[in-house]
């Protein structure tokens, strides 16, 4: 079965106030010393001291990836409570960091020193999904495929209303904060590894990134691993948020693979509309209209998600995810997105929108 890598991003936070810690070394450097994991999964530091990571290994069936996922996030958390903080999935900061500061290695330095205000107080995080390509020329054309359904990935996965403390009147705020950056949104089209490689090192010569590591399109080919990296999701609330995601991806990901098998190329995209569609899915998630790529008109969010399952049913049903993946759908109908459930617990304030992160984002045993 293709594997399936997650890597989440998470917060720490004070347990008592929300704000920001800037801990992430230490919590890293306990949790080394005294929370394994399993193999192949690890745990990083991010762009901010706030932020933290947590990267799986490669999974084969959603089992192993919730084995992995859950106890990546014990392990952080038991690690974050000895130094007196706690983590949280949230897209953004309930309570950003009195301090901010820069990363801890030279590239990071780098990051601050190329986009200085945008990324001053940058501690957005998502959930990144990879999935096993035979190579990275046929990642590319796989990204061509995805194009079209990652707003809808977006959508779902809406999890960030909030900004300082301030509702946004976004489903997803951290892909507002993420748009501020060049390149963002909707991968163009490519027609080659040789043609990615060309557009992503223009911008470099540019000077608008970093170097060819770094590009803030919503999926690319890894420039590590034979993968296709999807990186539309805010960070998942929930293990089972973060499951879907990666389930969802991974048939996206086959579909796609048949697609190119049968010589099925992918629709082309305007990119005004892409960002229409981007746009729209931040703004109002599944609650609210969301715009088809393809055909560039608006449509009911709900008909976007239906058309997504239904392009993807046969991967799901060769997989064995497909109950899976309809259960955990019915789920998040009933309860709503990470967004949705932000804002019904903040009604009962700040400090019951905290213990619902916190309750949400670390399982029980």
């Amino acid at each position: 079965m293709t594997g399936i890598g997650v890597e989440e991003e998470f917060l720490l936070v004070d347990p008592r106030t929300g704000a920001s810690c800037p801990r992430a070394a230490t919590v890293i450097e306990r949790q080394r010393a005294c929370c394994p994991l399993p193999d192949g999964a690890a745990v990083h530091e991010e762009l901010r001291p706030t932020q933290i990571e947590s990267v799986s290994g490669i999974c084969g069936t959603a089992d192993a990836l919730y084995e992995h996922l859950t106890a990546g996030r014990r392990a952080i958390a038991e690690a974050a409570a000895a130094e007196d903080c706690a983590i949280i999935a949230s897209g953004t900061p309930l309570r950003p960091s009195p301090g901010g500061g820069g990363g801890s290695d030279d590239r990071f330095g780098k990051i601050d020193a190329l986009y200085a205000g945008v990324v001053k107080a940058y501690e957005v995080c998502g959930c990144h999904v990879h999935i096993g390509v035979p190579d990275r020329e046929t990642a590319v054309a796989v990204v061509n495929h995805l194009a079209e359904w990652l707003p809808t990935l977006l959508a779902l996965s809406a999890n960030s209303p909030f900004e300082g403390g301030i509702d946004t009147g976004y489903e997803s705020w951290r892909m507002v904060e993420q748009s501020r950056f060049p390149g963002s949104g909707l991968p163009p089209r490519f027609a080659d590894a040789a043609d990615y490689d060309r557009q992503v090192g223009r911008l470099v010569d540019c000077g608008v990134l970093v170097d060819e590591n770094q590009t803030f399109w919503l999926a690319r080919p890894s420039s590590r691993w034979p993968t296709v990296e999807v990186r539309a999701a805010d960070t998942a609330s929930t293990v089972d948020e973060a499951v879907l995601q990666g389930l969802l991806t991974r048939a996206l990901v086959l579909t796609a693979l048949d697609d190119l098998h049968h010589g099925v190329e992918a629709p082309p995209l305007d990119p005004q509309v892409a960002a229409a569609a981007v746009f729209s899915a931040a703004r109002y998630g599944l609650t609210g209209p969301a715009i088809d790529p393809v055909a560039g008109k608006p449509v009911p969010a709900a008909d976007r998600m239906a058309a997504l399952l239904g392009h993807v049913r046969q991967a799901l049903e060769d997989s064995g995810d497909s109950d899976l993946v309809r259960t955990l759908l019915d789920r998040l109908e009933r309860e709503g997105t990470g967004a949705e459930r932000q804002r019904r617990a903040v009604t009962d304030g700040e400090g019951a929108l905290l213990r619902m992160l916190i309750e949400e984002t670390v399982p029980h045993p």
